[in-house]
């Protein structure tokens, strides 16, 4: 009978060996899955709203829209990330996290499709039902990317803020391109962005074999009154309205500049392609450091060395763009950072998120209208620009406050 032991011994620990691979193997796939999954659903946070910008002189030629309400389609889908972020949590709460990301998917897709129908509200509602979609997933997303990548969570948000930013420079680049290939019906061009929302919404579906539910929370009353949160939120807010605004803009202010709307796109498309970039050094140069102050300062510096020489010469126009864009581009990432390394818990990390996002862009969406209207006002888009770059200056203030190595006391 001890004869016969080891081999029974033996054949177990093969199959047992031969199991842990297949399963290692099996959830090595689902990651990589999961992954892929993640970083689609990142890439189509951006291009429905920052497709506008490019488009925005045919628009309004087309509809005999001004400046002010051109701005409305850039404002409204920022506006809705605010407005729908505190109810993200309560979905994710309800449904799961992965049914929510698909239903999200879903009303993105069917925003898009609202802009196809030849009306100006359908247009304008269509903005406002993306923003509500994109706003959900916004909140989410990075808890996924905690909760299924804790063990790499620098190295996959890096890559979600790189995706974040590459779906925006992809679609600052390629929209011109695509709109003359289509004929000019900037319709068609905008819907058209659908089909990487519909490419994402078919890789996640294997998401749904599991349903994650989180505990739904919102910021509590400490939170509400505590100096370091409301510091992340001015400053997420500020970096929101800066990349947002002048996204929406530049193009129309390099038109009236005498450029064409393909370069006006390469410039667009390059000033993104920067912010990709430094969303994704920023935090790692950043994270070396207890206190974030002297980088985060140095970040707002560029960009506001970028206004200035922007409205000043012209001349390298693409690199002061590049400048400009580098500090939004780098300030979401540090935002993100913020969040964790300031809240002593993850439940408040959470908190504090639901609470920069809402408050921080239904703020960041009175820039494009605030842009456009100046612009309007004085017919000089120096002076709007100039009017932009001023939000610089809280976004400064309040990084003296979030930058600095002190946990949030609640």
């Amino acid at each position: 009978m001890s004869g016969s032991s080891p081999g029974r011994d033996t054949h177990t620990t093969g199959s047992t060996v031969a199991t842990h691979a297949s399963s290692n193997r099996v959830r090595g796939a689902s990651t990589i899955v999961a992954a892929l999954g993640i970083m689609l659903v990142a890439a189509n946070l951006r291009p429905a709203v920052v497709s506008v910008a490019p488009l925005v002189d045919e628009i309004m030629a087309d509809l005999g829209f001004g400046s002010a309400l051109a701005g409305m389609l850039t404002a409204l889908p920022v506006l809705f990330f605010g407005l729908s972020a505190p109810f993200a949590p309560k979905l994710a709460a309800r449904f799961g996290i992965e049914r929510t990301v698909f239903g999200a998917l879903i009303v993105l897709i069917a925003g898009m499709g609202l802009r196809f129908v030849p009306d100006v509200a359908c247009l304008f509602v269509g903005s406002a039902v993306i923003g509500a979609a994109i706003g959900v997933c916004n909140v989410v997303l990075p808890a996924l990317v905690k909760r299924d990548f804790a063990h790499r969570s620098g190295l996959m948000t890096g890559l979600y803020s790189m995706t974040l930013s590459g779906g925006a420079a992809v679609a600052a680049g390629l929209t011109v391109p695509i709109d003359q290939r289509l004929g000019g019906d900037w319709q068609v061009t905008l819907v058209s962005w659908g089909l990487l929302a519909v490419l994402a919404l078919f890789v996640w579906i294997p998401q749904l074999s599991t349903t994650h539910r989180v505990v739904a929370s919102g910021p509590s009353g400490s939170l509400l009154r505590n100096p370091i949160a409301w510091a992340i939120t001015v400053f997420m807010g500020s970096q929101s309205l800066v990349f947002y605004t002048f996204s929406a803009w530049l193009p129309q202010y390099l038109l009236d500049d005498g450029r064409s709307a393909a370069q006006a796109g390469v410039i667009l498309a390059t000033g993104q392609a920067m912010a990709l970039v430094a969303g994704l050094v920023i935090p790692i140069v950043a994270g070396r450091w207890a206190d974030q102050r002297l980088v985060t300062l140095a970040v707002i510096s560029l960009c506001a060395a970028g206004f200035v020489g922007l409205l000043s010469t012209d001349h390298l126009t693409t690199l002061w763009v590049m400048l400009v864009m580098f500090g939004p581009g780098a300030s979401i990432s540090l935002a993100l950072l913020f969040m964790v390394l300031r809240s002593p818990s993850t439940a408040v990390t959470g908190q504090v998120s639901g609470m920069a996002q809402s408050i921080g862009y239904v703020v960041a969406a009175v820039g494009p209208i605030l842009i456009g209207g100046l612009h309007d006002l004085s017919g000089s888009w120096s002076f709007a620009m100039g009017a932009l770059g001023l939000a610089l200056i809280p976004q400064g203030v309040a990084a003296l406050w979030a930058a600095r190595d002190v946990k949030m006391v609640l």
